[in-house]
């Protein structure tokens, strides 16, 4: 047994971070370190790891029926039926069928049984899809094909190209020189550039011989299972040796494998263990802010059905002891009663059953109806339709449209989201002159479309078919043999470090690092210079139909200091030239002061650039003499050696020799926004939603599309980027921020005028501009700390107070992390919106989420509430339908409490004239229909087509959705007015019949108007036709359904209550039904109908009146909306927030990957096929690009160390290259 056999099992999970996920092993141990040995399964299969069976659903077929049922009890409305159920099922105390309560009851938890049902098999066919995919696994010997479920730790997996990655891999060979492999990791981070990983060069020998890599033993011990996607820290010990191992050599679950043939991996996490997956929340059950409030209204009214119970029993006890006993003569009481407070006790459950109606199982059917049309009508929105990919709207959550109406807080992705993740070279400026405008033939200028004519590439049998660009003029230039402009394009070709493939069918590839720099390299394509072919030591482009080869002699890398990019090649004619091409705030310090002139020009030149939200680049050149760059690369050469401080002296030199660079003019680079996504992030923005984009994209980009689409503007107070390297940099630059936005809002605060403050809901002024924007930026290293427990809360304040919050480079889990920490701690709807996998978690944690069917695959679309096409639809989803649901469902809540009260409490007042003997005070088929029948369907017409305001106006006014978001349309007050309107309106059907009928004279039948059974036909009567009235009043839109619905009820109740009751209809009838032919009896006099009139002017005058002068004096904006809507007047100003166009600051984005770039990879020849690997003792890979130059120089006879009399550069020694990297540093922060 080895010394790894012999290690004591040790299980740990990461504390801030633990994933919700159960690890299938049963020690109850946490993992400290992971020991995987390869091709022994037997082995591994002693530390239970997971196997690669994912699970992301709920139930299964043993689990459903205890956990439905247990998260239905949840909600207390059930529970309380359920005992409201048991209560009826004691003879002794019920005065109502027990029926009534358990066929609504179980028609209630059936049908959310069947939702929840079809909701998590299609969670279960998801994960069935992923678990039967094939994978090719080393098994006995030889290559089978198994299911990824069947796949175990410590497996070796062959992958090939456009495969996905079955489990977390660890790299073992690949098809392409030195172990290198190209993988794309959208799923994981939302980038859709290539990264590029290597195998071990002990492990890179293997290749693909099966007889190799089944005698491969080689075992790790790494770290335990985490959700760190940027960090992997191993070792593998093989034949004697250890080797270290870091991201690099790691293939996770989720990415997929490019432009790479085949590679070898070893299985090191599998199942709910790899990174992928712990970086995802466990599935949730979702509940509205309504459905909670309803949990707290339901005990509420249970309290005060408890109250009126003790009440009542009370008065049933007092009553039987003080009046009672002198009936007991011909009122015996039964058995088991056998003394007044006994019969007080039976009293109380008796009232508490038939005060039940108050909360009626009925309105929890009512609403879940509502809720699943208002699903419907979002899905048959044709403004919500897109034609180009034929997706609709779809809902795969039936419970959270109301919530749609009360979102503050928007957490977005970006790539994919707000973008479409294309970049197109829209124009350019070259020695001072702009490109990519169109004029007409008055030389107007004119706004590009999809319409506008392309310029004709066809004279270009290399130029890209799906290029397109407007300006001929450019074209022109070009071809006419302009030197600056071909030079232009010239640096275009050769300043990258994209990577040229040539398919079968002779088609020509870009595989670039960032998008952007592959447009950059198309657009030269396009205009003539079309770069084909690279190695270690040239470049090859076709200039205008002729082959050229440069010979590579430096790339000088971009980095996130640097901020540039730069290359040094020889011409075909001996020259030495340096081109260069970063951001203009670098470059612009870097030019040669005689280009003062044309630096000013194209610097308002790309102030205008910026202004439309163009991503920029400046490009510049310079010619080298021959000497100087012997002399600087001899001392790069030094530099790239020393042991202490290497990258600060390398990078000094490359200062050095980026100056008095020629400036050739300035890139503008559009990345394409989704159509509507200003409008919508500006409409959002009015309705006061926050927006926060939280991207795995990095910090520039995200600005720069921010800035694109508004989010971002020059006119705001202040930018806060959070960039500090540990936590205490991260507590101070967070403290610094609010202690700034603080102590200004306080100064203003102090001097501001009364009359200076913004009048609130004007249907005509536009919003009022904060006088002081902030915007909030972090990357994701600074966010790990900031989410930490001593500085979320910092944090949180802090980015509340910003009207824009972007965070960068954030990984899965914080993103979901953010929007939780919301969520907890301002009691806030949250709604997370993203198309790719890596917004899974988001989405899960959001109160609402909401995928879009991308580029990146479907997987944010079937984790979501919600899902369309395109980001713009969702100002309509919550503007509209959003907007309407909550308007609806809190009138729908606000009639159904009000007419309940008003028909229930009707009980208590009827005992005090009937002994407090729980004798009902209608018929018990008109208890049985009024909440089934009388009243359903007009107050169901209600919940699903009343509109308070038009589509139109909902989307101009944004301001009218913010009564949603501070719950004005249904909350506690109201819920109190409500019920205090339908107190007194029981009240008045009570005792207005009571004292006005009183003793009446015989009708021709011998039955008088006042006796119980008439009596209670007069109030049921009078009560129907209050809420009838009231439900007219109540609504805004009236429909075809509407009127069908409140008509048709009220003619049903007269229908019921007088053809089945009649004599002559059904003459055997009184058996079975008590109230037989009242109806008849008192309905047939004036009187009556008088006393009817009477009850129903007393119950609506009131509320009438209220809403006349609440409306006259005190008008809300939806009044004054529908006032302007109904009087077919439109207001002159559609609200909006006024746009400042971006004219001072120059905003620049860069055309390179956020890591270190592809240069020393290309220079070094290690991702070429066919060369040489690396031999064994050479220099740091830092150097080896260095090395590779020296040794072409050397070839081309240039003598190293003697430096040209004409060379202004002069030897100087490490400290002062240090020294003069860090004047070039100040300069650069100042």
């Amino acid at each position: 047994m080895t010394s790894a056999e012999k290690r004591p099992r040790r299980w740990w999970w990461p504390g801030s971070f633990r994933s919700k996920w159960t690890p299938c092993r049963t020690s109850q141990e946490q993992e400290e370190e992971r020991h995987v040995r390869a091709n022994d399964r037997e082995y591994n299969g002693r530390y239970k790891y997971a196997d690669n069976h994912i699970k992301t659903s709920k139930y299964n077929i043993f689990t459903f029926l205890p956990i439905n049922l247990y998260e239905q009890f949840q909600r207390v409305a059930n529970t309380y039926f359920l005992c409201l159920l048991i209560l009826q099922l004691i003879p002794q105390i019920s005065s109502l069928s027990w029926f009534t309560t358990i066929v609504p009851l179980a028609a209630v938890l059936t049908v959310t049984a069947v939702k929840d049902a079809m909701d998590d098999y299609f969670r279960h066919r998801s994960d069935r899809q992923v678990n039967t995919r094939q994978a090719q696994v080393l098994i006995r010997g030889k290559l089978q094909k198994e299911k990824w479920m069947n796949v175990h730790v410590g497996d070796i997996i062959k992958l090939e190209n456009n495969q996905f990655v079955a489990a977390d891999l660890l790299l073992l060979s690949t098809s392409e020189p030195n172990g290198l492999c190209y993988v794309e990791t959208a799923e994981l981070d939302g980038e859709t550039n290539l990264k590029v990983r290597q195998a071990l060069p002990v492990t890179s020998d293997l290749g693909a011989d099966i007889t190799h890599l089944v005698e491969f033993d080689g075992e790790v011990v790494c770290e335990a299972p985490n959700n760190r996607l940027d960090r992997f820290i191993g070792t593998l010990t093989w034949r004697g040796s250890s080797y270290s191992l870091d991201n690099q050599r790691m293939l996770l679950r989720g990415c997929i494998l490019r432009n790479t043939d085949w590679c070898f991996g070893m299985v090191i996490f599998a199942g709910l263990e790899t990174k992928l997956m712990q970086n995802c929340e466990k599935t949730k059950t979702k509940r509205t802010s309504i459905d909670r409030l309803m949990n707290t209204l339901v005990l509420w009214i249970f309290g005060l059905l408890v109250c009126l119970g003790v009440v009542l029993a009370v008065g049933n006890s007092i009553w039987e002891s003080g009046v009672g006993k002198h009936f007991h003569a011909y009122l015996h009481w039964e058995g088991d009663r056998d003394s007044a407070v006994f019969s007080g006790f039976l009293a109380f459950w008796s009232y508490i059953i038939i005060l039940n109606t108050v909360v009626p199982i009925s309105l929890y059917v009512s609403m879940e109806f509502i809720r699943l049309g208002h699903c419907c009508f979002i899905s048959w929105d044709q403004g919500m339709y897109h034609a180009g990919q034929d997706v609709a709207a779809e809902t795969r959550t039936t419970t959270l449209t109301e919530q749609l109406g009360q979102v503050e807080y928007v957490f977005s992705d970006k790539t994919g989201t707000l973008t479409q993740n294309i970049m197109a070279f829209n124009k350019c400026s070259i020695n001072g002159k702009i490109y990519g405008e169109v004029y007409d033939e008055f030389g107007h200028k004119v706004e590009i479309t999809e319409t506008t004519p392309c310029v004709d590439f066809s004279h270009n049998p290399l130029a890209d078919p799906k290029f397109r660009f407007h300006d001929a003029a450019l074209v022109e230039a070009v071809q006419d043999g302009d030197a600056t402009v071909q030079e232009f394009f010239r640096l275009l070709a050769l300043c990258h470090t994209v990577m040229p493939e040539q398919k079968i069918k002779g088609e020509l590839l870009y595989q670039a690092q960032s998008p952007d720099e592959g447009a950059l390299v198309t657009a030269a394509r396009n205009f003539g210079f079309v770069f084909s072919a690279r190695t270690p030591e040239t470049i090859t482009v076709v200039e205008m139909r002729k082959p050229i080869t440069y010979q590579l002699l430096a790339i000088l890398d971009f980095n996130n200091v640097r901020k540039r990019m730069s290359v040094i090649v020889r011409t075909s004619e001996g020259q030495i030239k340096l081109y260069c091409k970063g951001a203009d705030t670098i470059l612009f310090e870097r030019l040669k002061t005689s280009d003062d002139d044309l630096s000013s020009v194209t610097t308002e030149h790309l102030n205008m650039f910026a202004g439309e939200g163009l991503r920029t680049l400046v490009l510049a050149y310079r010619t080298l003499d021959r000497a100087f760059f012997e002399e600087w690369a001899k001392k790069l050469h030094i530099a790239s050696t020393v042991l202490d401080d290497r990258e600060e002296c390398v990078d000094a030199l490359y200062e050095e020799i980026e100056r008095d660079l020629i400036l050739l003019g300035a890139t503008a680079i559009e990345d394409k926004l989704q159509e509507g996504v200003s409008e919508t992030l500006l409409n959002l923005s009015l309705a006061n939603i926050k927006i926060w984009v939280l991207t795995g994209d990095k910090l520039e980009t995200a600005m720069n599309v921010a800035y694109s689409c508004n989010m971002l503007r020059d006119d705001m107070s202040e930018l806060f980027i959070i960039t500090g390297p540990t936590a205490a940099d991260v507590q101070t630059q967070l403290r610094r921020a609010k202690d700034h936005i603080t102590g200004l809002s306080t100064q203003h605060s102090k001097h501001l005028d009364k009359a200076e403050m913004p009048r609130q809901d004007s249907v005509f002024e536009e919003t009022t501009c904060m006088n002081a924007e902030y915007a909030l930026i972090i990357s994701g290293h600074c966010l790990a700390y900031a989410l930490e427990a001593e500085l979320q809360l910092l944090l949180l304040d802090t980015a509340c107070l910003c009207m824009t919050v972007i965070c960068c480079r954030v990984t899965p889990l914080q993103k979901a992390q953010v929007v939780d920490l919301v969520k907890r701690h301002k009691k806030a709807v949250t709604l997370a919106i993203g198309d790719g996998a890596n917004d899974v978690s988001m989405i899960k944690t959001a109160d609402i989420g909401v995928g879009i069917g991308g580029e990146e695959g479907m997987q944010a679309v079937l984790a979501s509430d919600f899902s369309f096409a395109r980001f713009c639809y969702l100002q309509r989803l919550l503007l509209v339908h959003g907007r309407w649901s909550s308007h609806r469902m809190g009138r729908f809540l606000r009639y159904f409490f009000y007419k309940n009260f008003a028909f229930t409490l009707v009980h208590v007042w009827f005992a005090f004239f009937c002994g407090f003997s729980a004798q009902t005070a209608y018929d018990q088929w008109f208890i049985t229909l009024f909440n089934v029948v009388y009243t359903s369907l007009p107050v169901l017409a209600l919940g699903l087509f009343d509109q308070d305001v038009s589509e139109e106006n909902s989307l101009r006014y944004p301001k009218l959705y913010e009564p949603g978001q501070q719950m004005r349309l249904f909350n506690r007050g109201q819920f109190l007015l409500c019920s205090l309107n339908g107190i007194a309106t029981s009240l008045a059907l009570f005792f207005v019949p009571y004292v006005t009928l009183g003793p009446s004279p015989h009708h021709h039948h011998g039955t008088t108007a006042s006796d119980h059974q008439s009596f209670a036909v007069v109030i049921a009567t009078s009560l129907i036709i209050v809420v009838s009235v009231q439900i007219g009043l109540d609504t805004n839109y009236w429909t075809p359904i509407n009127h069908l619905y409140v008509w048709g009820s009220l003619a049903s109740y007269f229908v019921i209550v007088f053809f089945p009751y009649d004599n002559s209809a059904f003459p055997g009838l009184p058996k079975h039904v008590s109230f037989f032919g009242t109806a008849h009896n008192c309905l047939t006099r004036i009187n009556v109908w008088l006393v009817i009139l009477l009850t129903t002017v007393i119950c609506i005058i009131p509320g009438v009146a209220f809403r006349f002068i609440q409306r006259e004096l005190y008008p809300t904006l939806a009044e004054k909306v529908r006032h302007l809507q109904v009087s077919k007047k439109q207001s002159p100003l559609k609200q909006t927030r006024k746009r400042v166009r971006r004219t001072s600051s120059r905003r620049s984005a860069y055309a390179f990957s956020h890591q270190e770039g592809f240069g020393e990879l290309i220079t070094s020849g290690r991702n070429m096929r066919g060369l040489r690997p690396p031999t064994p003792g050479r220099l740091h890979n830092s150097a080896s690009w260095v090395e590779n130059m020296l040794r072409r120089l050397g070839e081309q006879g240039m003598r190293l160390g003697s430096a040209s009399p004409k060379s202004s550069a002069s030897p100087k020694s490490t400290a002062s290259l240090k020294s003069e990297k860090r004047q070039g540093d100040i300069r650069e922060s100042m």
